[in-house]
């Protein structure tokens, strides 16, 4: 069966273009230099599920044309991933319950940060109808439909997920890959891989770095997410590998299982 991949968000926690910012790429005409906060969206079968919700999450449905949603899947509590979660109001109601997925850091913060999300209501009006739900690193879960594995990986000191959704991984916001992780990344065909800028950074792969852990991991094709306006789309894209790519805002990928 056939699904298909659409990424959201391409860019850092800032966004590109950054506010205040007059760099050769915030100042691009070209759109794939504008870039939301990083999240993708898998639909399969008439389902529909996202990996994060960051501040533009409105904005991205909106520009996706997306009107279900059926899961959601969180690598972690960072604001650029998150922060907006209250928009999942608009898939729910009394009686439909969106399932959220995380590990357990990241189930326990956000009934902590929300916790209007568990009282079930906030100033008299329905508040999100969701459900919180527990993923165990590297055991396979199917949720709906969608066969996911959740995946260790560190960024800087802080271990987050990044998942297995079939042949495809997606590890954003990473800076080291462990070799129990490594050994879940065997024949994929998609690799989304971190690739923050060219500059060293203590909890980010640089596009440089990002190249060398895919050549690693060897991936039919890679395409590199979580990117910072040091990186300007046609200029750093046409010297990657050419199985290799900087992904931008929905660009969408049809995959087979």
């Amino acid at each position: 069966m056939s699904y298909k991949l659409t990424f959201l968000g391409t860019g850092t926690s800032h966004g590109v273009p950054s506010i205040g910012c007059k760099c050769e790429t915030c100042l691009s005409k070209d759109p794939k230099d504008n870039r939301f906060r990083s999240s993708i969206l898998l639909e399969r079968n008439n389902k529909s599920l996202v990996i994060d919700t960051g501040p533009e999450f409105r904005l991205q449905c909106l520009r996706a044309n997306l009107s279900s949603l059926d899961a959601v899947l969180y690598t972690h509590t960072h604001a650029d991933h998150l922060n907006g979660i209250d928009d999942l109001r608009s898939f729910t109601n009394k009686k439909r319950t969106l399932p959220l997925y995380g590990d357990k850091k990241t189930i326990k913060e956000i009934s902590y940060r929300f916790p209007y999300f568990i009282n079930g209501t906030i100033n008299e009006t329905i508040i999100p109808n969701l459900s919180l739900n527990e993923l165990i690193p590297y055991e396979t879960k199917d949720i709906k439909g969608f066969k996911i594995t959740p995946l260790v990986v560190n960024h800087g000191k802080l271990e987050i997920f990044g998942y297995r959704i079939f042949n495809v991984a997606y590890l954003t916001d990473c800076n080291y890959i462990n070799s129990e992780t490594y050994e879940y990344l065997k024949d994929l065909d998609i690799l989304i891989l971190d690739a923050l800028q060219h500059r060293l950074h203590r909890t980010h792969f640089t596009l440089e770095q990002a190249v060398d852990e895919a050549k690693k991991i060897g991936a039919k094709h890679t395409y590199f997410t979580h990117i910072a306006h040091g990186i300007k789309h046609q200029r750093d894209n046409k010297l990657l590998p050419k199985n290799m790519e900087l992904s931008y805002d929905m660009l969408s990928i049809s995959l087979e299982e």
